[in-house]
């Protein structure tokens, strides 16, 4: 896949403890499911609808695909419901990998706001 960046939502205080221990291991819903569920850039607005709508303290991770190895795979969203390929990290994220974390503030239609610039 072309995208040199992928994103992954994370509630601040899993960030908070993924600092302390030098990687992140996921939400519930990614034990659950078994991966560390991402986005591309042109995905994480419509997840973030979807999965995370009114949700305060949210953090937007963005992640150097490349670094991440065979761990990451492509993959159809389950049930085939969403278009495209999502990145998918099976295994923890190193902290490594990280690129940036941003906050994503609800606007007040309960929204995320993405920083400026954001694809």
């Amino acid at each position: 896949m072309p995208d040199t960046l992928i994103y992954t939502l994370v509630r601040r205080a899993e960030w908070r403890a993924a600092e302390a221990a030098g990687e992140y291991r996921g939400s519930t819903d990614d034990a659950r499911d078994g991966f560390l569920h991402f986005s591309t850039a042109a995905q994480v607005r419509e997840s973030a609808a979807k999965h995370r709508r009114g949700e305060a303290d949210l953090l937007l991770v963005a992640v150097e695909a490349a670094v991440l190895g065979p761990a990451l795979r492509w993959e159809p969203a389950a049930g085939g419901r969403r278009p495209g390929l999502f990145p998918h990290l099976y295994g923890p994220l190193p902290l490594s990998a990280v690129r940036s974390v941003a906050a994503l503030p609800l606007g007040a239609d309960g929204a995320h706001l993405f920083p400026p610039g954001f694809p």
